[in-house]
């Protein structure tokens, strides 16, 4: 019998800056369901320390979830691999994870990682964000784009835990082959980007 897979999906976002709480409105869905031994869902917020802190834990695939802006279209999901050799070489002066407004996920993993945590298998699922008008405007609700990809996101999560839990993702780099984004007649898309090792 295999053993039961650690699998941590982290929810990351400020819910006062309009789209950029996506991953902790996909994290709050995800919360609400019932998952097997082994698999956590949280929502982190803007709480970095926690993560970090969190991901000491042994865990044997690590799913984030935010708002990232790429320049698509909003609404636009992606599923990314973080290149951990470039999160454990950020700068000193890029290391503060003291912002009131925001966390990001690659300091956190380079905390982690400077904490000794063991980091191996890390995904992100992002989601475009409709820009605000002004960055210290606060916005309390998803746009329309955003709200309507976080059921997709839910989905896409959902299938990449079945595949890590049942063994059917051997190498990361097939994500983009096996999980395309739901098509959408309006919204014009943004592939996933292909990940790198």
């Amino acid at each position: 019998m295999n053993p039961i897979k650690q699998i941590l999906i982290a929810g990351i976002g400020n819910i006062f800056f309009g789209d950029d709480a996506f991953g902790c409105e996909v994290a709050q869905r995800l919360g609400r369901l019932d998952w097997p031994d082994g698999v956590q869902v949280r929502d982190f917020g803007i709480r970095g320390i926690d993560l970090a802190y969190a991901l000491l834990e042994p865990w044997d695939h690590i799913i984030l979830i935010d708002a990232i802006p790429r320049g698509g279209a909003p609404g636009a999901l992606y599923v990314m691999e973080p290149d951990l050799a470039v999160a454990g070489a950020l700068p000193p002066e890029s290391q503060s994870l003291w912002d009131a407004h925001t966390m990001d996920p690659v300091k956190v993993l380079h905390l982690a990682q400077s904490m000794r945590a063991t980091i191996d298998k890390v995904l992100i699922v992002g989601c475009e964000p409709s820009p605000l008008d002004s960055e210290d405007e606060m916005q309390s609700a998803l746009s329309a784009w955003v709200e309507k990809a976080v059921g997709e996101a839910v989905e896409i999560v959902k299938s990449i835990l079945e595949q890590l839990r049942t063994g059917g993702i051997a190498d990361y780099q097939q994500l983009d082959l096996v999980l395309p984004a739901p098509a959408r007649a309006v919204l014009p898309q943004v592939p996933m980007e292909e990940t790198t090792t």
